[in-house]
């Protein structure tokens, strides 16, 4: 339906840096809601080529799937309406997310609480501080070892999705596979702690999936270059050889502006 449907338009969603348009995809009678954003609508960014950023949220969504976690919604690129684009599929969070299902908070005091996993401390107004503390989920930790290997720039807790059938979700991966080091996040609570038995399994199939010729790294080669394939492939096994979840550089802002 992604691929080949009728889209739509909707509407724009307003607060988003770059054209983001909520559609409707058709096909043989049936409908989805998803998001279109064409590549004509991309804002410019000095760091990372014109027009290449539809083509790596799909590729992110490639690297999801070969993991098996499904961390990112099915994504597709394809012409739409407004010219070539991305198409991803609409995720309907729940109704009312329950306290206790919350991903992120601020805590007084300098302890995150069982649970929780601290981050950094952020300005809350009147000259006081908070506590900015994720929680300590399996499905968080997760999508924290893709955002290492995408290397993704710009996981914004807006960017988290929890669906109404309990799957977490991340969004937004345009600023993704950068050969440098730009990996900003809210979920730097694992920082420098080993990786999970899971994680290492994941990695290790990864490696083999982004081999020469094997049919993952064939596609990422049409949606990324060759030098950030290759970066992919350096960062699944400097993670495999070092078995910890990546600390900040130093050389990059390690949380993305604004946060949330």
């Amino acid at each position: 339906m992604l691929t080949r449907g009728d889209l739509a338009v909707r509407g724009r969603i307003a607060e988003a840096s770059n054209a983001v348009l909520l559609c409707t995809a058709s096909l043989g009678g049936t409908t989805a809601d998803c998001v279109y954003k064409p590549v004509k609508g991309e804002r410019p960014l000095w760091d990372f080529p014109d027009g290449s950023l539809a083509r790596r949220e799909v590729a992110a969504y490639l690297v999801s799937e070969a993991t098996g976690w499904g961390l990112v919604p099915p994504t597709v690129l394809r012409e739409g309406p407004y010219g070539e684009g991305m198409v991803q599929h609409w995720i309907h969070g729940a109704d009312e997310e329950p306290a206790e299902g919350a991903l992120l908070a601020l805590v007084e005091g300098e302890e995150a609480g069982e649970g929780w996993k601290p981050v950094a401390f952020a300005e809350v107004g009147d000259g006081r501080t908070a506590l900015l503390v994720h929680a300590d989920d399996p499905r968080l930790r997760r999508l924290s070892v893709l955002d290492a290997v995408i290397n993704n720039g710009d996981r914004k807790g807006g960017h988290l999705l929890a669906a109404g059938d309990g799957r977490l979700y991340g969004i937004d991966h345009g600023v993704t596979f950068h050969v440098e080091d730009k990996l900003r996040t809210l979920l730097w609570g694992w920082a420098g702690e080993p990786l999970t038995d899971e994680a290492l399994r994941v990695l290790g199939s990864l490696a083999g999936q982004l081999a020469d010729g094997a049919p993952l790294a064939t596609r990422l080669a049409e949606l990324i270059t060759p030098a950030e394939l290759a970066a992919v492939r350096d960062r699944v096994a400097v993670l495999l050889r070092t078995r910890i979840h990546p600390r900040p550089s130093g050389q990059w802002p390690a949380i993305p502006w604004p946060p949330v």
